[in-house]
């Protein structure tokens, strides 16, 4: 079963997905393809694995830790299915990033692995956008990179009744593959993901959990159309728009375009890649905004 949230005749509507069309539970029905579609979900949190697909470890000729590494989304950042995601007006290194979004449907915590599944509502796509801009001072945080608004569509739906194992993953630009994985590539699976999570973290009904990304996330323009595939899924499209105006140069960290920023945007299509680290951003070459600090050594 596949559920979503639209607008329906000025109202938030939760509806479910039979064929072609969306079914209200009082039995209206509008066309899947021209609804005004909602986030599915209303989360409490947003919760990112940075790195889980195998061929993506590999593009970057890294090693992974010995369990997964996390990082959080606002919620504010949320966007749905056929929304406009945002790149402001001076930055330059907005990535897509095709996953799978685990979506918990009871209150989690300090929970078994063999448990884990009786805790997912259900599984959605999402679409990790980064601007990876602010890299040089958000590379841990992941904040300003990851948790900008618009930077985080999850859709269309929710379906309840989804075997995550030997699924594919795609991610296309204007009709063009640029990402092709399978969650069989995941070095830990949902379960394993949602149990790590609750041994310190309470989860909540309507939460979502991004599981990680293939190889070949990539930029993209403003015009870009950005699919992501999920096997079983279904799709979830939205499209890049130019910001009206530039991120504030008056306070707070600037885009730059440093071999930090450039090298994790490009992935594998850095020049250097396989030759040499990245040379670290030295604090005396980061740009000051407008309002310096008041203290300075």
């Amino acid at each position: 079963m596949e559920f979503r949230r639209v607008l329906l005749d000025g109202y938030e509507v939760e509806v479910h997905l039979d064929g072609t069309e969306l079914v209200a539970g009082d039995g209206r029905r509008v066309d899947a393809a021209t609804a005004t579609h909602l986030v599915p979900v209303k989360p409490s949190k947003i919760l990112c694995c940075h790195l889980n697909h195998v061929s993506r470890v590999r593009e970057f000729r890294i090693s992974l830790p010995p369990a997964p590494t996390w990082f959080q989304k606002p919620v504010s950042a949320l966007n749905a299915h056929l929304g406009a995601v945002v790149r402001p007006a001076n930055c330059r290194f907005l990535n897509f990033e095709g996953e799978v979004a685990i979506i918990i449907g009871r209150t989690a915590r300090n929970i078994s692995l063999d448990d884990a599944d009786s805790y997912i509502a259900g599984y959605s796509i999402a679409n990790d956008f980064g601007l990876h801009d602010f890299r040089d001072t958000d590379a841990g945080s992941m904040l300003r990179v990851k948790g900008a608004d618009t930077l985080c569509p999850v859709g269309p739906g929710v379906v309840t009744d989804w075997d995550f194992h030997g699924k594919s993953i795609r991610t296309l630009v204007n009709g063009e593959v640029r990402q092709d994985g399978s969650t069989d590539e995941m070095a830990w699976d949902m379960h394993y993901l949602v149990t790590d999570l609750a041994r310190l973290i309470t989860l909540e009904p309507g939460d979502v959990i991004l599981s990680g990304t293939p190889a070949f996330s990539r930029p993209v323009e403003p015009g870009d159309v950005v699919s992501v595939e999920v096997e079983g899924l279904g799709v979830l499209t939205n499209h890049v728009v130019a910001g009206p105006a530039p991120v504030s140069a008056e306070v707070g960290a600037q885009p730059t375009a440093s071999e930090e920023v450039r090298s994790t945007a490009l992935g594998g299509d850095w020049e250097y890649r396989g030759q040499r680290a990245p040379y670290a951003t030295r604090r005396e070459d980061l740009p000051y905004p407008l309002v310096r600090p008041r203290f300075e050594s």
